[in-house]
């Protein structure tokens, strides 16, 4: 099992910043992807950026050179540094965890940002 803490989420006005972080704990393996994801109220769960134990990076279009995803392997933790937030960023994020065969999501952190 795997769990994740998601933590960093708030409210912040159009053009802010925030930090996510989401630590991992558990039976981890070295060959994972990481990866944060968000749902709006009425919309489908959707990609927001994820990274590879072997370091590579992915990041929906919406997102991209506004958002920053990185790990700390030491810590077990996955951060999304968002700038330049836009009202349409506000959603639940939720951490995901993938290893071959099984998958694992947090319990989610609202960010809201306001117009």
């Amino acid at each position: 099992q795997v769990q994740l803490v998601e933590s960093g989420g708030g409210l912040v006005q159009a053009g802010g910043s925030l930090r996510l972080s989401c630590t991992a704990s558990g039976i981890l393996f070295s060959v994972n992807v990481m990866g944060w994801y968000r749902q709006a109220p009425g919309k489908q769960r959707e990609l927001v950026a994820t990274a590879t134990s072997g370091g590579d990076t992915n990041y929906a279009d919406s997102v991209k050179g506004r958002f920053t995803v990185s790990r700390d392997k030491i810590k077990n933790t996955l951060y999304l540094q968002m700038n330049s937030l836009k009202p349409e960023d506000t959603a639940t994020y939720y951490c995901n965890y993938a290893r071959t065969g099984r998958t694992y999501w947090g319990q989610g952190t609202q960010v809201t940002v306001s117009s």
